[in-house]
């Protein structure tokens, strides 16, 4: 009798364990949505927006019609509508509507004003950071699959959904919202720069007003900010990790692009900036959502990838130099010139990845180095022969031949540091 009652204890202890269990699961998604939803409710609220029918904006000078007012600490200047924009490039493959919703030049000009807030966040450079957030969750080795096929013992289909859901909100803070509240400020401030540059692009030329700029950049911030808090009480952290990266992120990206500080304006401190924003922090993020950063190699090799991406980020000066030139900008192609600069950058980017591969192999995981340096090798091509012989001429073809190999040895370290057990 005693034994079949400890039986029925044990089954009951257990159904409350599944209960609990399930509703912690619900509260947890319940507050995320609460959290979530009045953000995206914000963003289709009419009378917070600004109407299209206010003064546009334009750096080239041919009006005198002006627009006042600040939105503070995004200050505001007095700035003329053009008349007679500058022509965009347009392709002539027929993917100009394409490279507008993605935020890169050849773009068709469009009058629409949720594909111009759209080509603001440049859409292209989220996948970098999704990528980032990719590796964090590998490092972390607490990923769990719905169904994994090399291991067993890692078949919890419901676990698994949750994972994949914190994985898709951590993408989601990670790409749409705080690369696209980088992208937007960073446009709002380069403004002078892109009527050189770019003048087609949405803020000089006038397609999108001052308000409705002002307003997407709120509405990013704010809307992370509260995401990463979401994930936070999703993942049960004591402290708010996730939402504290997100705000230090959001300062070096307020920095990196507005006066006084405009790291930008340095190329050692603005590049390094850059390549930490896209390859540390979503690192960091995604770690913290499904592990701990509790031990320096997984803040050290984040960092280290980081110089990597500075050299990434010279890469995009060298199309830039007229303008950067004129407006006193220090980049490393203005102030080292074109040949040194690209032997800068072959050499951050390359000597810092043998250096993480001479990790791996200390750590005693031959395998992970091997691969990383047969990832590294292609690169070292690429450059020798796009980047070094040419870096203006080349700068896109550099990019795309040479950047998946980067990326997939940032994976590849990441899932060693996963794989690697720091206590033996």
């Amino acid at each position: 009798s005693s034994c079949h009652q400890s039986i029925g204890c044990e089954e009951a202890r257990h159904q409350t364990m599944a209960v609990t269990s399930g509703t912690n699961r619900m509260w947890k998604i319940t507050t995320l949505l609460l959290l979530f939803v009045p953000c995206i409710a914000l963003a289709f609220a009419p009378s917070l927006r600004s109407p299209t029918t206010t003064t546009q904006l334009s750096m080239i000078p041919k009006s005198t019609t002006t627009k006042t007012g600040t939105f503070y600490p995004f200050a505001s200047t007095e700035l003329n509508l053009a008349d007679n924009r500058a022509p965009n490039a347009e392709t002539e493959d027929g993917s100009g509507g394409v490279r507008q919703l993605l935020g890169v030049k050849g773009a068709t000009q469009e009058t629409d004003i949720w594909k111009i807030r759209l080509q603001l966040t440049k859409p292209v450079t989220w996948v970098p950071l999704v990528w980032g957030v990719m590796c964090g969750a590998a490092a972390s080795n607490n990923y769990h699959w719905m169904w994994n096929p090399f291991d067993p013992n890692d078949r919890d289909v419901m676990l698994g959904a949750e994972d994949a859901a914190k994985g898709f909100v951590a993408m989601i803070l990670a790409g749409p919202f705080l690369t696209g509240f980088t992208q937007t400020i960073n446009d709002w401030y380069d403004r002078d720069i892109d009527a050189i540059n770019e003048p087609y692009r949405p803020i000089p030329s006038g397609a999108i007003s001052e308000g409705e700029v002002m307003f997407q950049i709120w509405f990013l911030l704010l809307g992370g900010l509260a995401i990463a808090y979401g994930l936070d009480v999703w993942a049960e952290h004591d402290v708010p990790s996730v939402l504290l990266l997100s705000i230090f992120g959001s300062f070096i990206s307020y920095i990196y692009s507005a006066p006084p500080l405009k790291l930008k304006q340095n190329g050692w401190a603005g590049n390094f900036a850059l390549g930490a924003s896209y390859i540390s922090l979503p690192w960091w993020c995604g770690q913290a959502v499904f592990g701990t950063l509790d031990r320096p190699v997984y803040w050290i090799l984040p960092i280290l990838y980081s110089i990597a991406g500075l050299g990434i980020a010279i890469v995009n000066d060298f199309k830039s130099i007229e303008g950067d030139r004129e407006m006193g900008l220090q980049s490393l192609p203005v102030a080292f010139g074109v040949e040194k600069a690209k032997w800068i950058c072959a050499g951050s980017v390359t000597l810092t990845q043998l250096g993480v591969a001479g990790y791996l192999y200390s750590l005693d995981e031959p395998t992970y180095a091997a691969i990383l340096l047969a990832l590294i090798i292609p690169q070292m091509f690429f450059q020798a022969t796009l980047l070094l012989k040419d870096p203006i001429e080349n700068d896109v073809k550099y990019q795309a031949s040479s950047q998946p190999f980067l990326v997939f040895g940032i994976l590849a370290t990441a899932l060693c540091v996963g794989h690697h057990d720091f206590g033996a």
